[in-house]
Parts: structure tokens; C-alpha cells; sequence
């Protein structure tokens, strides 16, 4: 018997520490109670530990016992380098799961989540479907309608794993709605009020500034790209008053429970452009995350469901964790969107927007936002960088409010991975 376990033991380090000719980098454990199902995004510092630069000569497997399972990772580069995966969902896991890093200059991974650009968007694909676009160019109003409401920087379509579309822009009764975007709606900046939500009063806009990083890869792609908050009141002419990057991440996650779904994260780094300070007072409108939904979702067919257990007519100006928002599409079922807010958020958890019942003359179109100057007005001093993150789960079918706190969890508090190097 004593003989037995050493022969196991044997076997089970040759496994860990030389794996054929690949060599062990570092090893990874994680709680797998916090694994038991699908849709959760792990990462590990790779600070310290002797990796390659490139990611496609990288391998990552799950160790069980004398067998192991390899699982997509990817490399985020910086000061303070990250690996990324999606562990498989095991609901009978118990324990800890253990993961290897292995060096294969062979090795070349496949992206999976693929950023295309164009001359006028950037569109990510999960596996060759289309999650969402970002507009770079200006995108114009019908030609009935003034083009004071043209506008770049902000994401429609947002196509949900079947293909529904589920954002609207320009609609007739705020031409200004576009997508998800987040513009500041009352603000003080050099003196005077501007207002970059509601374009047609003409005092400012948001616009596509450029490029960081357009990103490709097994485990998850996108973009950062900045944005620029311009004031047209200022004396000279045209003022960027608030610059802004958006860090939109999609991972590689299709199915969650046995809901087809798109995961994806957006981040938005704000700064002061100027030596002078902004205002953001407070208002119902302005910043966090916008989203106006397609025109298909009325009070007849669509829904609101919050962390808090508040529905259409008493979400707004509550506060939530999460809102879960949905609705039908004629011919081609439900479709919603999951909306979570990290805890580090200002105003967490934070006040929404979430329109009446009876908006639009009774139609009750829907649109929600996290807004987190809902209540209290926030001041951006020069020097300073000011973020707010969020996730959304785009999804066919229906989801519990099991799942979404679940989710929201895994987002806010995710499970910790311990490194050996």
C-alpha cells in the first residue's frame, strides 16, 4: 500500500512539474466552490514569474489527479501583467482546482474573440457572431432631422447570441438617444452650465478621440479607445473639457446554465482635460451607463427586475447592484440585458434611471441608466482619474434572479487565485 501511494505520488508531480518537454512556469489554485458553474473570469498576477512576452507560446491545464485538461488563457501586458482564463463549469467540483502554466513555443492559439475595424466602427465577434459595434465615425440622423444630433463614441448594435438586436438610436422622441453612451447632462465648467447629453441645445457633445488598443485573443477582445467631452461655449472656441477611456472587454463565454449568452465588461477612466475642475451636479440624467432599448420593447412585452426586487413601476431612483432588463422581439422570442455595477462605483450601490410605465404617451418604451450623480453632484479636479465599471450579460431567453446575483457576484467579489511560482 505504502508502495502504491508513492508510485501515485510519483506520477502526479511528474505531471506538475515536467509535462513531456513543456516547462512549468507557475501553478494556480482556486476555491472550486466558487467554480461550480459557468461564466466566471479568473485571473493571477503574473508578476514575478518567468513567462514569455508572447501568449500564443503559453498552455494552461487543469490538473486532476494524473490527468490534465488544457484551458484557453491570454496574457494581459503592463505594469502588472495578468493571466486570464474561463474555467469549466464542474457543478459536482469540490475542493481546490489546480491549473498549470507550461511554456510551448509551438503552441499558437486561436482568437476566438476577434476586434475588426473599419472606417467607421470597430465590431467585436465571439466565434464569428457579432456582439456589439462602437462607432467611431459620426453616425447622422434621418435626413428630415437636423444634424445637430449626429454623433460618434458610442455602441449600437448590440446584438444579442441569436442576433436580436436590442439597442436604438435617434429615435423620434429623443433624437439624441443613441445606443448605450454616457454623457454628463448638468455640468459647471469655466463659469457656465454645458450640457453634452441633450444635443439639440448645442453646448456640447461627446466625440471618438482615437485609438489605445484594439485586442484579440482566446479568452477575451475588444478596445480602449478615448473619448473626448466637448464644450462649445468656452471663449476661443471649442473645448475638450472631460477626457475619457472606454475599455470595452468581451469574454469568451457562450453558454451560462443553458443560456446562450455574450459576457462583456465596459470601463470608463474619466479626467479632466483643463487645469480647470468640472462639475457634475446632480441630476436623473447623466453618466454611468445609458441604454435605450430597441422600439420592439413596450410596457405590453418588457420587463424590469433590480437586486432589490424592484420592478417597471418602482425602479427609479431606487438603487441596485444589478438591473436585469428584457423583453420580446417579434417573432424571435426574449432577449435581455443583466447590468451590474462594481462595488468601487461611485454612489454604490448605485441610483438609476429607469423610465415610467406609461413614457412616450403611454407606449412605455424602455430605457434604463446607472447614474451615479442621480443624488449628489460630483466635482472632477484636474490631476485625478475617476472610474466606473460595469458589466453586462447579453443573453436569449430568460434569466433568475438566482443567476444575476450569482453573476453579479462573481464580477464584484471574484474568486481568489493563489500563485506558485
Amino acid at each position: 500500500m505504502i508502495l502504491k501511494n508513492i508510485v501515485f505520488l510519483s506520477v502526479l508531480l511528474l505531471s506538475i512539474h515536467v509535462v513531456g518537454q513543456e516547462a512549468v512556469v507557475a501553478k494556480f489554485t482556486v476555491d472550486g466552490d466558487r467554480l461550480k458553474q459557468g461564466g466566471t473570469t479568473l485571473s493571477a498576477s503574473l508578476e514575478g514569474v518567468d513567462y514569455s512576452s508572447d501568449s500564443g507560446a503559453l498552455k494552461l491545464f487543469e490538473v486532476s489527479g494524473t490527468s490534465r485538461t488544457q484551458v484557453s488563457c491570454q496574457i494581459e501586458a503592463g505594469n502588472s501583467p495578468k493571466l486570464w482564463w474561463i474555467p469549466e463549469a464542474k457543478m459536482s467540483g469540490k475542493g481546490t482546482r489546480l491549473f498549470i502554466l507550461v511554456k510551448d513555443s509551438s503552441f499558437v492559439a486561436k482568437n476566438e474573440v476577434a476586434t475588426e475595424i473599419n472606417s467607421r466602427s470597430l465590431v467585436v465577434c465571439l466565434n464569428n457572431h457579432k456582439v456589439l459595434q462602437y462607432n467611431i465615425a459620426e453616425v447622422y440622423p434621418p435626413d428630415t432631422v437636423s444634424s445637430i444630433y449626429r454623433r460618434s463614441a458610442f455602441i449600437h448594435p448590440v446584438w444579442s447570441p441569436s442576433g436580436n438586436i436590442l439597442t436604438r438610436i435617434n429615435p423620434p422622441d429623443h433624437r439624441h438617444h443613441v445606443g448605450i453612451w454616457n454623457p454628463w447632462t448638468k455640468t459647471t465648467f469655466e463659469g457656465h452650465h454645458t450640457d453634452f447629453w441633450n444635443l439639440a441645445e448645442g453646448q456640447g457633445t461627446v466625440r471618438f478621440g482615437g485609438i489605445n488598443a484594439l485586442i484579440s485573443g482566446p479568452v477575451f477582445g475588444g478596445f480602449k479607445v478615448r473619448q473626448e467631452h466637448v464644450d462649445f461655449q468656452c471663449k476661443g472656441g471649442d473645448k475638450v473639457a472631460i477626457n475619457e477611456v472606454w475599455d470595452v472587454r468581451i469574454w469568451n463565454v457562450g453558454v451560462v446554465e443553458g443560456v446562450k449568452v455574450s459576457l462583456w465588461d465596459l470601463t470608463s477612466t474619466l479626467s479632466c482635460a483643463t487645469s480647470s475642475p468640472i462639475i457634475l451636479e446632480a441630476y436623473r440624467y447623466g453618466g454611468g451607463i445609458g441604454f435605450r432599448a430597441t422600439e420592439e420593447w413596450t410596457n405590453k412585452n418588457s420587463w424590469v427586475a433590480t437586486s432589490e426586487g424592484k420592478d417597471r413601476k418602482d425602479a427609479d431612483g431606487s438603487r441596485a447592484r444589478w438591473c436585469d432588463v428584457g423583453g420580446e422581439i417579434s417573432g424571435h422570442g426574449t432577449s435581455g440585458i443583466l447590468f451590474m455595477s462594481d462595488p468601487a462605483n461611485r454612489e454604490f450601490p448605485e441610483p438609476m434611471r429607469v423610465w415610467p410605465e406609461n413614457a412616450n404617451n403611454g407606449r412605455g418604451d424602455l430605457f434604463f441608466e446607472f447614474c451615479p450623480i442621480r443624488n449628489k453632484s460630483w466635482e472632477l479636479v484636474p490631476g485625478n482619474e475617476y472610474v466606473l465599471r460595469y458589466r453586462m450579460l447579453v443573453y436569449d431567453g430568460k434569466i433568475d434572479a438566482n443567476l444575476s446575483e450569482r453573476l453579479w457576484n462573481d464580477f464584484a467579489h471574484p474568486p481568489v487565485v493563489k500563485v506558485e511560482k
